[in-house]
């Protein structure tokens, strides 16, 4: 399938704002793809794909869980933001015949990141955070330091996670831990 297939796929599953920001993850996943010389298509098809579960309801999304025999930690079902990316990523593999483990990877870890991360994981990870439809304060400085620093980027993302989840009493997935642990130990030991 082409891209333009697959954006008839999710158009059905989102709400208008919900498609355009997932047209505009995908723009930026290419670019950065493009930057930092990975597959331009994977990127892209992440980028699209990404949120695709996001705007099913609640109730129907453990259904479906249930479905793929998901079975969440109790960090998971605590923190329903996280619901979309685990789903999707057993959507676009059971239903959408995705078979690129890079890919679905991406996906399920779009929102938590996780310890060794390939650079198609921070790539949708970032593009989600700084897409073009994104307005929250420093995300001009978070886009001007992925055009420098992926690597650094990916801190100052996870960072802004963690701060905005531990500022509001929520618990913190033990992959968003692991994933800011190792790219600070990486970026400061520069291995």
């Amino acid at each position: 399938m082409d891209i333009n297939e697959y954006k008839k796929i999710i158009k059905p599953f989102l709400s208008e704002k919900r498609y355009h920001h997932s047209l505009c993850v995908y723009e930026e996943a290419v670019s950065l793809a493009k930057k930092y010389g990975v597959n331009e298509e994977k990127a892209g098809l992440a980028g699209i794909l990404h949120d695709i579960m996001k705007d099913i309801p609640p109730a129907e999304q453990l259904k479906m869980m249930t479905q793929f025999d998901i079975i969440l930690s109790d960090v998971e079902r605590s923190a329903q933001k996280l619901w979309h990316a685990i789903l999707g990523a057993a959507y676009i593999e059971n239903k959408l015949n995705i078979t690129d483990v890079e890919v679905i990877n991406a996906v399920r870890y779009h929102t938590t990141g996780r310890a060794n991360m390939t650079m198609l994981d921070k790539i949708l990870f970032i593009a989600d955070f700084i897409s073009a439809d994104r307005d929250f304060d420093g995300v001009e400085d978070l886009r001007r330091t992925a055009q420098i620093s992926l690597e650094q980027a990916m801190i100052e993302g996870i960072t802004y996670t963690i701060k905005d989840l531990a500022g509001s009493y929520k618990p913190i997935h033990p992959d968003t831990i692991s994933a800011y642990n190792q790219a600070v130990l990486k970026y400061k030991l520069n291995i």
